[in-house]
Protein backbone atom coordinates (compact mmCIF):
# COMPACT_ATOMS: atom_id res chain seq x y z
CA UNK A 1 0.00 0.00 0.00
CA UNK A 2 1.28 3.47 -0.99
CA UNK A 3 2.36 5.81 1.88
CA UNK A 4 0.23 8.57 2.06
CA UNK A 5 -2.86 9.76 3.50
CA UNK A 6 -6.04 8.20 4.66
CA UNK A 7 -8.97 9.36 6.48
CA UNK A 8 -11.13 7.16 8.90
CA UNK A 9 -14.39 8.56 10.99
CA UNK A 10 -15.98 6.34 13.27
CA UNK A 11 -18.99 7.41 14.80
CA UNK A 12 -21.85 5.62 16.79
CA UNK A 13 -24.55 5.40 14.86
CA UNK A 14 -28.56 4.41 15.33
CA UNK A 15 -29.26 1.21 17.89
CA UNK A 16 -26.14 -0.39 18.49
CA UNK A 17 -24.03 0.33 15.34
CA UNK A 18 -20.93 2.07 14.53
CA UNK A 19 -20.88 4.10 11.39
CA UNK A 20 -17.14 3.77 9.45
CA UNK A 21 -16.32 6.13 6.76
CA UNK A 22 -13.01 5.51 5.05
CA UNK A 23 -11.48 7.69 1.96
CA UNK A 24 -8.08 5.68 0.97
CA UNK A 25 -4.58 8.23 -1.01
CA UNK A 26 -7.19 7.78 -4.26
CA UNK A 27 -9.91 9.60 -2.88
CA UNK A 28 -12.07 5.77 -2.95
CA UNK A 29 -14.51 6.53 -0.60
CA UNK A 30 -16.62 3.84 1.46
CA UNK A 31 -19.16 4.19 4.49
CA UNK A 32 -19.86 1.12 6.71
CA UNK A 33 -21.91 -0.40 9.34
CA UNK A 34 -20.35 -2.13 12.21
CA UNK A 35 -21.56 -3.90 15.55
CA UNK A 36 -18.51 -2.69 17.37
CA UNK A 37 -15.88 -0.89 17.70
CA UNK A 38 -12.99 -3.62 17.23
CA UNK A 39 -15.27 -4.40 13.94
CA UNK A 40 -15.37 -1.50 12.32
CA UNK A 41 -11.13 -0.83 12.96
CA UNK A 42 -10.63 -4.28 11.64
CA UNK A 43 -12.85 -3.55 8.02
CA UNK A 44 -11.06 -0.38 8.22
CA UNK A 45 -7.35 -2.19 8.13
CA UNK A 46 -8.94 -4.63 5.50
CA UNK A 47 -10.45 -1.83 3.46
CA UNK A 48 -7.23 0.24 3.57
CA UNK A 49 -4.62 -2.55 2.78
CA UNK A 50 -6.86 -3.18 -0.70
CA UNK A 51 -6.51 0.08 -1.66
CA UNK A 52 -3.50 -0.19 -4.42
CA UNK A 53 -5.90 -3.28 -5.53
CA UNK A 54 -8.84 -1.59 -5.70
CA UNK A 55 -7.01 1.61 -7.66
CA UNK A 56 -5.56 -1.09 -10.24
CA UNK A 57 -8.95 -2.17 -10.65
CA UNK A 58 -10.58 1.40 -11.68
CA UNK A 59 -7.89 1.97 -13.97
CA UNK A 60 -8.31 -1.09 -15.81
CA UNK A 61 -11.76 -0.46 -15.91
CA UNK A 62 -11.54 2.82 -17.28
CA UNK A 63 -8.88 1.67 -19.87
CA UNK A 64 -11.32 -0.46 -20.88
CA UNK A 65 -14.30 1.26 -21.24
CA UNK A 66 -12.03 3.86 -23.13
CA UNK A 67 -11.30 1.23 -25.73
CA UNK A 68 -14.70 0.28 -26.15
CA UNK A 69 -16.05 4.20 -27.02
CA UNK A 70 -12.81 4.41 -29.53
CA UNK A 71 -14.84 0.42 -30.87
CA UNK A 72 -18.01 2.31 -31.00
CA UNK A 73 -16.95 5.92 -32.38
CA UNK A 74 -14.69 3.60 -35.41
CA UNK A 75 -18.19 2.01 -36.14
CA UNK A 76 -20.02 4.89 -35.88
CA UNK A 77 -22.52 4.08 -33.59
CA UNK A 78 -22.19 6.80 -31.29
CA UNK A 79 -23.50 10.03 -31.28
CA UNK A 80 -22.60 13.62 -29.09
CA UNK A 81 -25.63 12.62 -26.67
CA UNK A 82 -24.90 12.10 -23.48
CA UNK A 83 -28.40 10.06 -22.52
CA UNK A 84 -26.64 6.87 -22.60
CA UNK A 85 -28.63 5.59 -25.30
CA UNK A 86 -25.95 4.96 -27.76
Amino acid sequence: MSQSKLQLTIEKAHGNMWRVEMRDHYCNYACVYEPSVKQAMQYALYWFEKADEREQANQTRGKAIQEMIAIDRKAGITTSMSDGLD
